[in-house]
Formats: C-alpha cells, structure tokens, sequence
C-alpha cells in the first residue's frame, strides 16, 4: 500500500473520530441537556472519545482535537506534514457533525456552542481562558501518560475518555468546554443566533493550544528525567 494511502487513511479516521465527537457530544447537549443534565453531557463526550480511541486508535492514534495534535507534533511524534492535514480534517469532521445534528434537530441553534459564561453564573473572560488552558494542560498529561511505554495495555481510551468526562463536569458552567478547537469552531460557525460563540471563539484556539503545548513540554521533561535516573 502506498504511503499517501496510508496517510489518508489517517486523515480520513481523524475526519470520521472528529465528527462522532462534535455529534454525540453537542447532540447530547442539544437535543438531551433538559432530560439528562451536566453530568450525562459530560459522559456523551466522553464516552465518544473512549469509543474512538479504540475504534480509530490503531489507525491514526484518534488525536481528533487539533490541540492533541499540536502537543504531539511538539514532542515529534507526528510530522509537520501530518500534524497540519490532522488540523484540516479534523476540523472538517467537526463541520459534518454539526451538519448532521442540525439536520437531526431541524435548526442551526442551541448546538451547545462555546461561549464565556454561557449560563449567566458570573464567571469572567479571564476566568474562562484560565480554565480552558489549565483543563487543555490536564487533559493532555493524561493523554500522555496514558500512552507512554509502561502505562497498563490497552486502558488508555479508558483514561483519556473518563479524563474528558471529569472535566466537562468542571468547566461546562464557565465555558460548555471546549479543550478542542475543532469542536469551537464547527458550532459557532453553524449556530448563527449565538453571536458570542464567535465574539469568544479565539479562547477556544489560543487557550486549548498553549495549555497542550505547555504540557507537551512537561511532558518533555518528565521524559528527560526518567531516562536520566534509567
């Protein structure tokens, strides 16, 4: 098999894993969040990512969150190449599962768009961005671990999805959660009525960005240390 088949069958795991993503998590939020709350919200996300890890990991390592990938692409494992058409594909997955969730619900409104206090709780500009870096960092360092050479086989979907789960339970008041520019960006655009998606949109790049390449570099040095004392 050539190796540009090889890679678009990367990129084309990344496009689907991105797309079940934004459609059972912003699904669960739109067309559930009255019947089953934060906490059922929290677990649609992720559970998505649990089921993808092991649906689409072997093949691609299903980063389907551009900040994952940038973290990757920081600590060489993923390409310049690959890390750029990840972003791409992943973000369009997340406009095809807001597409078929707005076909489903029959509107292009309440798809559970990224906003700064979205529930009128009194947080703050800085309070969101504070949260969306510090929960990108956290989610990141699980994902890190979780993947590493003497982490148990075959668990890190389980980690990694119930990590994502714990912190939409966190952040959903302040920001509905991000940690994921691709999952912004698809709803703010499609959810017109939302102007505040938009106006808040550059949180959910720079936050989750910079929180997953600090935690990259942590993550660095973790590995520094451990082959030092080895």
């Amino acid at each position: 098999m050539s190796e540009q088949c090889c890679s678009m069958k990367k990129y084309m795991a990344e496009f689907i894993g991105t797309c079940v993503l934004v459609l059972m998590g912003c699904g669960s939020a739109a067309l559930a969040g009255g019947t089953i709350s934060w906490l059922g919200v929290s677990l649609a996300f992720g559970l998505s990512v649990l089921v993808m890890v092991y649906a689409i990991g072997p093949i691609s390592g299903c980063h389907i969150n551009p900040a994952i990938t940038l973290a990757m692409w920081i600590n060489k494992k993923i390409s310049g190449k690959d890390a750029i058409m990840y972003m791409v594909f992943q973000v369009l997955g997340a406009f095809l599962g807001v597409a078929i969730l707005t076909c489903i619900a029959g509107h292009a409104d309440g798809l559970a768009v990224n906003a700064v206090d979205p529930y009128g709780m009194g947080f703050t500009t800085c309070a969101a961005f504070v949260c969306e870096l510090v929960m990108t960092f956290l989610f990141l360092l699980v994902i890190f671990g979780a993947t590493s050479e003497k982490a148990p086989a075959g668990f890190a979907g389980i980690a990694i999805g119930l990590s994502l789960t714990l912190i939409h339970l966190v952040s959903i008041p302040v920001t509905n959660t991000s940690v994921n520019p691709a999952r912004s960006i698809a709803p703010a655009v499609f959810d017109m009525n939302a102007n505040a998606g938009l106006t808040d949109l550059w949180i959910f790049i720079v936050a989750p960005f910079v929180g997953a390449a600090l935690a990259a570099l942590v993550w660095r040095g973790f590995e520094c240390c451990k082959k030092n004392n080895d």
